[in-house]
């Protein structure tokens, strides 16, 4: 018996419908980025289309970075890692002036809350569970966040054992429950540092602050986390380049 499309729509390319098709079975977590997904021969045959249609839906999910194609191994789900990201806009260096590493995470808080107004209207839901972390480069305080992740979709993530956590969510997120993040939209602004910030980051009071409000998207395109990092002004850089 042959594997059914998502879309039923018989005016789309075939190779779209089994684009969406494989797509949605990423999205439910049917396959990791440890083992390969099916090759192009088995899914021609699942599909009952021609190896030249899987190649391109498989491409087209390449090129949005959703598989990847690791030579002499198969195509594999492509891991989220780019929530690191968020310290392009922060120049920093290790001690010894080499590249920035990934900066260690520090968990201060992981529990069911009732998420802010700005959280909520990012993610259309309150019931959420909120995230407070710490991140560090070289035993220096960094970022300070405070995350919120829809509790429908997360169910069970305030229990995880501490050993589960790494530097970088968005790897979480799949592993344990399916969510691929898939892009991801930043707001800049500054504000100054008070309290806990200002505690936890090692500045003074009042010192400035850079602000950065993310919210990201899985690959249907559902806000699936809304964080607030904030950081020293002093360390901040931003630059563009218009051709």
């Amino acid at each position: 018996m042959s594997a059914q499309f998502t879309t039923s729509d018989d005016r789309l390319p075939a190779y779209v419908r089994l684009r969406d098709t494989l797509a949605s079975r990423i999205a439910k977590g049917e396959w990791t980025a440890e083992q390969p997904i099916p090759s192009e021969a088995r899914l021609a045959e699942a599909y009952q289309v021609s190896v030249g249609t899987v190649r391109k839906a498989v491409d087209g999910l390449v090129n949005e970075r959703l598989l990847e194609r690791r030579q002499g191994s198969g195509t594999f789900v492509k891991a989220p890692s780019f929530d690191a990201t968020l310290f392009r806009f922060f120049q920093l260096r290790e001690a010894d002036g080499s590249q920035l590493s990934i900066p260690s995470s520090k968990l201060i808080l992981r529990s069911r809350s009732k998420a802010p107004e700005i959280a909520a209207a990012a993610l259309g839901t309150t019931d959420t569970i909120k995230i407070v972390r710490l991140r560090s480069l070289s035993e220096v305080p960094v970022l300070f966040e405070e995350i919120y992740i829809p509790a429908e979709e997360f169910s069970g993530f305030e229990t995880l054992d501490d050993a589960d956590f790494g530097p970088l969510l968005y790897p979480l997120y799949f592993e344990k429950f399916g969510v691929l993040v898939k892009r991801a939209t930043d707001d800049l602004s500054f504000g100054r540092a008070s309290g806990q910030v200002a505690q936890q980051l090692r500045l003074e009071n009042d010192a400035p602050l850079a602000v950065i409000q993310r919210t990201a998207f899985d690959i249907e395109n559902k806000p699936v986390e809304w964080r607030i990092a904030r950081g020293s002004a002093a360390k901040f850089r931003y630059r563009t380049e218009i051709t």
